[in-house]
């Protein structure tokens, strides 16, 4: 019976190995499933849809193959398609019925009137010129690029709503040949089961055969008493066999006893073998898969959900503005390092960018300026876009130093005016010490866009520059002062009524000071926060001028405002300009609270003799 049972552990053993091992070898689906398409024609732009890249549940691998340079990126579908313009693109999407990619000619659409610089020129015959297409190399909207020599193969994994685009330089034919795959479940969570345990039933049916052989050795013993005959005389005793070295072993007795140390070590080798193979996560079942039961969302959380889904979304996402905030950072310090305001209107505009040009103006002349605050690079504490899915949008955030924490973080607002161009710093603020950031959207909902005139909040955006500007030239005895919290202003102190004195004091008596302000031409910037509030970034312009009361002469010791000027003595007096690029919190109407001032940078613009 013994044998009967090891025979059928032995035969039942090798069919669950052997279903095991097909499992993994013949039975084995594929690891992933693949759609390719030729583009036909030479069209400079190539669109991947969205509904092709979700053919398939999984990450999405894209390759693509051409000739020469290659290049390939992707984005909000609705962001490509404005970046496009007026220009016609192939759109690759998939065919359900047919299961496999479909191409189409889309015709571009009517440009974009914010975008001033694809408003077609006019030729010497009056006809619209044909101006070049952009390249889409180092735009702001795609949330990633990729470039390579013939060919590219990038893995992601875009949700709806995100495309594709596939070109060489925007003038030279896109790369044609398109392939999308996605990986497929093709784990065998049985087969490590069924291989493990025919081992065991191996090592089961390889005991009960041992015990068979033992059972049966035993079994041929005596089994009853045989009569006593007549005793046999004893046998002359045998010579003891001399004990034979290792080394006088011959080759016949070495092979037979290495044959059968191989025997003996066979099984186990073979159980311990099938044993590590089954090691692999995918031979075995998962039993951390959550369950997928799911309770029904409740009435209150579908309508939210609802409500979000309707909102418009964030002008970048965190990736994505990481990387604008990166280039910035480098165009700055560049600039900064050779003094090349050529640099700066590719990343620089309005307040900001007039800062560092006069910046570097003064310092040819005056060598002690320091520089404009530096731009770091990263961490980005606060991350504030706005809810637009038009242009133009605007981000606001704020960097520490990484290199430098003792160093005030750096506040920017970003805007872009149109598709084809990028982000550009309108305004760099360095926060106050003491400065107390408003709560607002995280960055994956976003901030409200407040319109400057609005009336729900304590101040209208719009006035904000210059009632905070009466308070700089009365104090106490402006009509706005109540509104501000002053006792926590630390830009006050330094330029306010108080300052003043103190520099007429220590001008000679001969000399007048007078100074004025108005608004900036810097366009005001209001997002929402949680509170139904807003941080609002404004532009002031100070203006001062000091002229003599004698008819006599006012001389110039090297200074930042003789550098700028380039007057030593005058007759006339001198006049002068700072921008402030100021950064409050405006509460909401009907709240406690002052506004508050949360960071400002002062810079000297403009310097002349009085005419």
């Amino acid at each position: 019976m013994r044998f009967v049972l090891a025979i059928v552990a032995f035969v039942a053993a090798a069919c669950m190995i052997a279903l095991g091992i097909a499992q993994r070898t013949v039975f084995l689906e594929p690891a992933s499933v693949s759609v390719g398409t030729t583009v036909e024609g030479n069209g400079p732009f190539t669109v991947i849809d969205s509904d092709a890249l979700l053919a398939h549940e999984g990450a999405q691998t894209v390759s693509i193959r051409g000739s020469g340079d290659t290049f390939m990126s992707y984005g909000r579908t609705a962001d490509i398609e404005a970046w496009l313009g007026d220009i016609d693109f192939t759109r690759v999407s998939y065919d359900e019925d047919a299961k496999e990619l479909a191409t189409t000619v889309v015709r571009g659409q009517t440009v974009n009137p914010m975008d001033q610089a694809r408003v077609p020129e006019v030729n010497s015959n009056g006809l619209p010129a044909t101006a070049p297409n952009p390249n889409p190399r180092g735009s702001d909207l795609w949330l990633e690029e990729w470039s390579g020599e013939n060919s590219i193969s990038a893995t992601v994994n875009v949700p709806d709503g995100i495309s594709v685009l596939v070109a060489t330089d925007g003038t030279a034919p896109a790369p044609k040949n398109i392939r999308l795959s996605w990986p497929l479940d093709n784990s065998t969570p049985w087969a490590g089961p069924l291989i493990a345990g025919g081992a065991l039933l191996l090592l089961v049916g390889l005991v009960l055969y041992l015990l068979a052989l033992l059972h049966l050795r035993r079994s041929r013993g005596p089994r009853r008493n045989l009569p006593k005959g007549p005793r046999m005389p004893k046998l002359p005793r045998a010579p003891k066999p001399k004990m034979i070295k290792a080394n006088q072993i011959t080759g016949a007795q070495r092979k037979s006893i290495g044959r059968s140390s191989r025997i003996a070590v066979l099984p186990v080798l073979l159980i311990s073998g099938l044993a590590l193979s089954g090691c692999s996560a995918s031979f075995w079942p998962d039993m951390s898969a959550p369950s997928t039961a799911s309770a029904t969302p409740t009435p209150d959380v579908t309508a939210a959900q609802e409500e979000f889904d309707e909102l418009p979304p964030p002008a970048v996402t965190v990736p994505q503005l990481e990387r604008i905030v990166r280039n910035v950072a480098v165009t700055a310090n560049e600039a900064d390092s050779t003094m090349n305001a050529e640099l700066l209107p590719a990343r620089f505009t309005g307040p900001a960018l007039l800062e560092r040009q006069m910046n570097y103006q003064i310092r040819a002349g005056f060598p002690e300026q320091a520089l404009p605050a530096p731009i770091p690079a990263s961490p980005l504490e606060i991350i504030l876009p706005q809810q637009n899915s038009s242009w133009p949008r605007t981000v606001l955030t704020v960097i520490l130093n990484e290199e430098d924490p003792t160093i005030a973080p750096m506040t920017l607002v970003l805007t872009q005016n149109s598709p084809r161009e990028n982000y550009q710093v309108e305004y760099a603020i360095t926060l106050a010490a003491d400065a107390v950031f408003p709560e607002v959207a995280p960055a994956s909902i976003g901030a409200p866009p407040v319109a400057p005139d609005t009336k729900f909040l304590v101040m209208e955006p719009d006035k904000l520059a210059a009632a905070y500007g009466d308070v700089i030239l009365k104090d106490t005895e402006s009509e706005y002062y109540t509104l501000f919290d002053i006792e926590h202003d630390s830009f006050v102190p330094q330029v306010g009524v108080a300052a003043t004195a103190e520099r007429r004091a220590a001008l000679p008596a001969t000399t007048d000071l007078t100074l004025t302000n108005e608004p900036g031409p810097g366009n005001t910037v209001a997002l929402g926060t949680i509170d139904s509030g807003a941080v609002v970034a404004v532009n002031l312009y100070q203006m001062e001028s000091a002229t003599p009361n004698d008819n006599g002469t006012v001389e110039f010791k090297a200074s930042p405002t003789k550098s700028l000027s380039g007057v030593e003595k005058t007759t006339k007096g001198l006049t002068s300009t700072r921008s402030d690029q100021l950064l409050f919190y405006v509460p909401a109407q009907g709240s406690d609270e002052k506004i508050r001032l949360l960071g400002f940078a002062h810079s000297l613009i403009a310097a002349s003799e009085i005419p």
